[in-house]
């Protein structure tokens, strides 16, 4: 079975992207530190839970809906790490030939309720110290945005 995702980062070989589609990805955090991870149902790597802003929701809400979805935990956004837009990054999503330029921006968040659930996009949920997530499969480009996070800069970064 082929991926239904494959990530190109600066890749000479890479499709041409035929769309750009603002999304979101979240960084929740827990009281120990932890980051909670998914493992992706259609690529089998590790990242911080997110997908795209649907019509009528906020950047927040399309954060807070696409982390439940996906992992189970309901959230609370608290900030932004950055925007990340670089158009050496694209998705090929194989079902249907999409090639998305990246567009996503990355917040962080603090839990509110819930248990790390599976769910149809992730395969395996859990909480992830930060001591060992550099340790994790992970897409170039999520591993950049986690790096950022752990990096606590001064101001969010823009890509």
């Amino acid at each position: 079975m082929s991926p239904g995702r494959i990530d190109y980062y600066d890749d000479p070989a890479a499709p041409a992207a035929n769309s750009l589609v603002p999304s979101v990805n979240v960084v929740v955090v827990n009281d120990a530190g932890e980051i909670l991870m998914i493992r992706r149902s259609d690529n089998d790597n590790w990242a911080v839970p997110g997908g795209a802003i649907d019509l009528g929701e906020s950047v927040a809400q399309a954060a807070v809906r696409e982390t439940r979805e996906e992992s189970g935990i309901d959230c609370e956004i608290t900030g932004v790490v950055g925007i990340y837009s670089d158009p050496k990054h694209v998705i090929l999503y194989t079902s249907n030939g999409e090639v998305r330029q990246e567009f996503s921006i990355v917040l962080t968040a603090r839990p509110l309720s819930g248990q790390p659930t599976p769910s149809s996009e992730s395969s395996e949920v859990r909480w992830v110290p930060t001591s060992v997530v550099r340790e994790y499969t992970m897409d170039h480009s999520m591993r950049i945005r986690i790096m950022d996070y752990l990096e606590r800069k001064a101001s969010p970064v823009i890509t």
